[in-house]
């Protein structure tokens, strides 16, 4: 599939890989090929471990690995890479400890940066192949659009509660992942693992698919996905495949491409960014019980389900993906204290109002978890 000079395996590499060299699909001249190739995963999250792991072990000899966050206790139930001693550590040095351990042969690039526009395009190009780790819209897009203007293959994947996604965009072959979504869904349709909740184990198999196609790909054997959108829901163990078409029309692998260049993907989807503290403040859960108890309107932005579970006297229920809709139900003449469960879908609701023109608005920092830790133990963790 790819170009590749050749390289000489070390008699421990041989020793390795001896069950991959004996599968005739592979060999020694197959084996040869996965330590010249070069994969970028972005994200070390629940797709990101199995991903990294399963490529190391398997010889691929340069992995990127694109993280910003940091290991929380919350990811120990789907993120493999990370172990409990890591709580607390940047991802990536939690991931590289343990993919050393698994290969020590495979070079490791470290990225400690959000994919961002601007950034992009000088990430991505040294990789053979871009795998999707990630879990929100804007970056998604922005992957695919990336790989489409540099023409390399997006190995595609994602989650949602207890159903799966998995294929191989590359415009050059077939479509790409705008041609299956032109556009992205309302802010906050579609909830995050850290809204839905994930079941466990699920990343854990979707990451394997997504490490086999792209294995697949470097390797140039077997049938791709490319065309295919497989879907797999773990209640009923069953796989789906849907056929896939390339859109003549699509923005920017289409006939007439008017994407020519990363674009404005959180504008794209519909959700603002903060640009500064100017437009709204960051407090601890102190400061905002002293400004509810002096008339600060209180906020909960979580799902109906969450609500019932957990909740702060006095709160306003309205959905993150519902607050556009419902904004006049807010006062304009009052501070507004916007709070979620851990304070990330905050910062996305305080962005929207602030966009709406809302004067007064304050997000809670850590949410109602860090409320529970530091006011009321009675709140329960979820």
């Amino acid at each position: 599939m790819f170009e590749t000079s050749k390289s000489s395996l070390s008699p421990a590499e041989l020793r390795r890989y001896d069950r991959h060299i004996l599968l005739p699909e592979v060999g020694r001249d197959g084996q040869e090929r996965l330590k010249q190739s070069s994969v970028l995963v972005v994200g070390a999250g629940g797709l990101g471990s199995p991903l990294a792991l399963y490529l190391a072990a398997a010889g691929v000899g340069r992995i990127g690995i694109v993280d910003f966050d940091e290991v929380d206790e919350s990811n120990l139930q789907r993120q493999i890479i990370h172990g409990t001693s890591d709580v607390g550590r940047p991802k990536l040095e939690s991931a590289r400890d343990s993919l050393r351990e698994v290969n020590p042969h495979v070079q490791l690039d470290l990225i400690p940066t959000a994919l961002r526009s601007e950034n992009a395009l000088d990430v991505c190009r040294p990789y053979d192949v871009i795998i999707d780790g990630t879990d929100n819209f804007p970056t998604r897009y922005l992957v695919n659009d990336v790989c489409v203007l540099l023409g390399k293959p997006n190995v595609y994947g994602s989650i949602f509660r207890f159903e799966g996604q998995v294929s191989v965009f590359w415009a050059e072959k077939g479509p790409c992942y705008r041609c299956l979504y032109p556009e992205p869904p309302p802010p906050g349709q579609v909830p995050s693992c850290a809204e839905g909740g994930v079941f466990g184990v699920l990343p854990g198999v979707v990451g394997t698919l997504q490490a086999t196609e792209c294995i697949k790909l470097l390797l140039g054997i077997g049938d791709l996905s490319i065309g295919r959108l497989l879907l797999y829901d773990a209640l009923t163990l069953s796989f789906r495949t849907l056929n896939l078409h390339k859109d003549p029309k699509c923005r920017i692998c289409g006939e007439d491409p008017e994407i020519k260049s990363p674009i404005d993907y959180y504008g794209f989807c519909g959700i603002p960014q903060p640009t500064s503290s100017e437009t709204f403040s960051d407090l601890g859960p102190k400061e905002c019980q002293e400004r509810i108890e002096a008339g600060a309107f209180l906020l909960d932005i979580r799902e109906p389900q969450e609500y019932e579970f957990a909740r702060l006297e006095g709160a306003t229920l309205i959905p993150l993906g519902d607050l556009p809709g419902r904004m006049e139900e807010l006062p304009r003449d009052r501070e507004i204290i916007v709070y979620c469960r851990s304070g990330q879908r905050s910062l996305t609701a305080c962005a929207l109002l602030a966009a709406a023109g809302f004067p007064q608005l304050v997000n809670m920092e850590g949410g109602i978890l860090r409320w529970g830790a530091e006011l009321d133990p009675s709140i329960p963790w979820y």
